[in-house]
């Protein structure tokens, strides 16, 4: 069967665990990057978003390039940046790899609307995609020149067509909204436990460390997703 514009991506993902379950950087971008054509479909309405995606996996592909064994692990990043205290700076990994998991949030939700409200326009589906997931993480000028980006969205008929010159995009499309939430709700999940984390190791007199404490926690969920 002739491939979609989603079958980059949804071939991507059967690499981004490594035999361990653990998440591994460079697939894990690649995926990222590999959906940007599809982005690109949307014209000027998702310049800022694809800004976004691309200055996040290009800081991050960056550092997996300085030394790809250290930094085969996704979460290595983030490890190393809380043991060094620099993983609130802005240009830090551990930001790069947050906000590019909005961005992907916010990708997954927009082609989730336009699979289950075949009456929305485009610029509806990304509005409402946009409320649920970045708004609430932006100031009031990044969500005003993302409500004007989105005006610019391209016709709803016209979109679809040029997405789907070959293969069953449809299926394609709610293929890859149930398969990769999931990685990105893992992301989520772990910059939470490092935060959690940190906390409890400074009200903890005999804490053997904030990384220990996490590989623990790691493994327990690593051995419920198995």
């Amino acid at each position: 069967m002739e491939g979609t514009v989603f079958t980059p991506s949804l071939e991507g993902m059967q690499h981004i665990r490594s035999p361990q379950g653990e998440m591994l950087t460079k697939p894990f971008l690649d995926v990222c990057k590999l959906i940007l054509p599809v982005i690109d479909k949307f014209g000027t309405a998702m310049a800022l978003v694809k800004r976004d995606i691309g200055r996040n996996t290009s800081r991050l592909e960056k550092k997996y390039q300085s030394d790809p064994f250290r930094y085969n692990f996704l979460y290595n990043m983030v490890k190393e940046e809380y043991e060094c205290k620099s993983a609130k700076g802005s240009t830090s990994c551990t930001n790069g790899i947050l906000w590019l998991t909005r961005a992907m949030d916010f990708i997954v939700e927009l082609f989730h609307n336009l699979l289950a409200h075949p009456d929305w326009s485009v610029t509806d589906a990304c509005t409402d995609a946009y409320g649920k997931t970045l708004r609430k993480f932006h100031g009031w000028i990044a969500s005003s020149s993302f409500t004007v980006a989105m005006k610019l969205a391209p016709d709803r008929k016209k979109f679809m067509e040029v997405i789907t010159c070959k293969g069953d995009v449809r299926a394609d499309m709610e293929k890859f909204c149930l398969t990769f939430p999931p990685y990105l709700e893992e992301n989520h999940k772990f910059l939470k436990l490092l935060v959690k984390t940190r906390r409890a190791c400074r009200n903890e007199a005999n804490c053997l460390g904030v990384m220990g404490f996490v590989r623990h926690q790691q493994l327990v969920f690593l051995k419920e997703q198995s």
